[in-house]
């Protein structure tokens, strides 16, 4: 019976440790020059080619408005089963985006933030939510690529 709880603490010990991500020491303006483009067209062609891509990325469009410029969007869920089936405990990773668009002197202004958001929640009820905005260059080049060809191909048309 003790080689049961000894073994039975030690699995939880070990699944139950996480390890923290290495903090990216970005300045402000270092982070906003990741997030943003501008464009050389209206913000009539940028805004839905924006949604465009945030569809063709996997998100759905949570809030868009074409006044105020702001889309805001979240990826599918995905959770740990065997977590779940194991521990009983529930863990759900989830990415969520917003774009700002604007026009400023003639050009059109896209600023993207990605946030990944992971909830918890055990047996007794106890939940727990993390959130980390996503502060490496890749996604946002990625989107930005594909939303310079969605603005050439409306441009185009």
């Amino acid at each position: 019976m003790k080689n049961f709880f000894l073994v039975t603490f030690i699995i939880m010990l070990v699944t139950g440790c996480e390890t923290t991500k290495p903090k990216v020491n970005l300045t402000p303006l270092e982070i906003q020059s990741m997030q943003s483009r501008s464009y050389e067209h209206s913000k009539d062609i940028v805004f839905p080619s924006v949604m465009s891509v945030f569809q063709d990325l996997g998100y759905s469009i949570n809030s868009a408005d074409m006044v105020t410029g702001l889309i805001t969007a979240e990826s599918t869920a995905a959770s740990d089963k065997a977590m779940k089936f194991w521990l009983g405990i529930t863990k759900v990773s989830q990415t969520k985006a917003n774009a700002f668009i604007e026009e400023i002197s003639g050009q059109t202004k896209v600023r993207i933030n990605f946030i990944t958001t992971n909830k918890k929640s055990d047996w007794y009820g106890q939940t727990d939510r993390e959130d980390n905005q996503i502060l490496t260059p890749e996604p946002y080049q990625n989107a930005f690529e594909k939303i310079e060809n969605a603005v050439f191909i409306r441009s185009s048309s």
